[in-house]
């Protein structure tokens, strides 16, 4: 614990020193939302399990380490705490601070929703803490969940507290032809719903015969776990749920590779060309959504759109950093850039 602390301590010293601030992990969500700062000074949270009591569902743990690292702790006990990151190099804090929730989401609920407590380093250079170490904790203003999703724009995660829970007995990937909503509706809280506009894809979590039993009452096939759709410009739409089936069509007649999650609202595309990406994201607009653009698609940048917390978001901030000295860039909020129709 002590090598933690003062590891957060010189955390918070460079990030008062500094004029701007670049929170770095370990650069598997590098691009996502905006592009990196120049000119910043780098800075990184202390890595390590810092405490872990499986009979607490609860494990505190340096915002720097590796999903990989910390998942293999937990395993030892039987437990895993569901980040589901796409690249399980990435940090614990770095994934909170993207904030993009895996594919299990159906399930498990939303990335920040895993998280109990959070120690960061402010603008300033203070280490505050918000949130408690307990999964029924309703103590003070909600800052765990107002960091994740923040890019490093509001503080610099150092340490956090994560929920934990036991690991499923068995993980199991189904196809079928079925729409995504008759399979919903034959299988009891699967923990994915995906489609492509080829096939339905399902992953379902738990006891081995309960699994058997909702694949036969889907009529799923065994497979292998579907792959998110690549190219060189990648972006990651959310729409209201309900229009997911008009949003394939339209991306299909784009030419744009997609994978949606049902239940969710989620759809996750990827082109070849910059122009195809910004059209994806005029299709999502026309559906009442956005497109986060991840990677690629340097004018691209935010959502396109001003989403409709953004005025809040904003105030946010600049009240958290007046000087917008951390992560600069990374998070526009209040601009529509490279919006296609």
């Amino acid at each position: 614990m002590p090598d933690v602390i003062a590891a957060e301590e010189a955390v918070a010293e460079a990030v008062a020193r500094a004029d701007r601030v670049d929170p770095q992990g370990s650069g598997t969500h590098r691009e996502v939302g905006g592009p990196p700062p120049v000119d910043a000074v780098a800075v990184r949270a202390p890595a390590g399990i810092v405490a872990y009591d499986p009979a607490d569902l609860t494990v505190c743990v340096g915002a720097g380490t590796t999903v990989r690292d910390l998942q293999a702790e937990l395993a030892t006990a039987g437990q895993e705490c569901a980040l589901d990151p796409r690249d399980d190099r990435a940090t614990v804090g770095g994934t909170l601070a993207t904030g993009l929730s895996g594919l299990r989401r159906l399930r498990v609920g939303p990335l920040r929703d895993q998280v109990l407590e959070v120690r960061f380093a402010t603008a300033e250079g203070r280490l505050v803490r918000g949130g408690g170490p307990t999964v029924k904790n309703v103590t003070g203003y909600d800052l765990p969940r107002l960091l994740v999703g923040s890019l490093g724009t509001l503080g610099v995660l150092t340490r956090v507290i994560l929920r934990c829970r036991p690991l499923p007995a068995v993980a199991w990937w189904g196809s079928t032809d079925a729409s995504p909503t008759d399979v919903r509706a034959a299988c009891f809280r699967p923990s994915a719903i995906l489609s492509d506009g080829d096939a339905t894809t399902v992953l379902l979590e738990g006891h081995g015969d309960d699994v058997d039993a909702q694949a036969r009452a889907a009529g799923l096939v065994a497979c292998e776990p579907p792959a998110l759709p690549s190219g060189q410009h990648c972006g990651r739409i959310a729409a209201p749920p309900s229009t997911l089936t008009a949003l394939g069509a339209a991306l299909d007649e784009l030419g744009v590779r997609w994978l949606a999650e049902h239940g969710v609202g989620t759809v996750h595309v990827a082109t070849d060309e910059e122009e195809q990406l910004a059209r994806a994201r005029g299709a999502a607009h026309a559906v009442g959504g956005w497109l986060l653009r991840e990677a690629g698609a340097p004018n691209l940048d935010g959502h396109g759109v001003p989403l409709p917390n953004h005025a809040l978001a904003e105030r946010v901030r600049v009240a958290f950093d007046p000087t917008g000295k951390l992560a600069p860039g990374r998070l526009p909020l209040g601009r529509a850039a490279g919006a296609v129709a």
